[in-house]
């Protein structure tokens, strides 16, 4: 067996070992955890998250919301209302992790 199969098969095992892992993966990143933090208290909008999270950018902020909504974690909704916009909201998924972030920020 070569040393690259070796390898493969450990990082493959380590994942299935490690489910907590999955979760990290999800939420990595420069912005995500703060988008997450904001989501849990209300809906969130692209210019306010863009004035609210320092070092932020446009282009930064579209793919970590792109990458949220992709594993399910955010919810994107446009609001057919003058003038017509788009809010981000948590999905079940999602609330079901607030307790998780609640017990990390009690630990600090």
């Amino acid at each position: 067996m070569s040393q690259k199969n070796v390898t493969a098969k450990t990082v493959s095992n380590t994942t299935e070992i490690c489910p907590a892992q999955k979760l990290l993966r999800l939420l990595s990143g420069k912005l995500k955890p703060e988008i997450f933090c904001l989501a849990a208290k209300s809906s969130l909008r692209f210019s306010s998250l863009l004035r609210d999270i320092k070092g932020s950018n446009k282009q930064s902020l579209s793919i970590a919301l792109k990458e949220m909504q992709e594993t399910d974690l955010l919810e994107k909704v446009v609001i057919k209302q003058k003038p017509l916009h788009i809010e981000y909201y948590l999905t079940e998924k999602g609330k079901s992790l607030i307790p998780v972030f609640q017990q990390l920020e009690g630990l600090l």
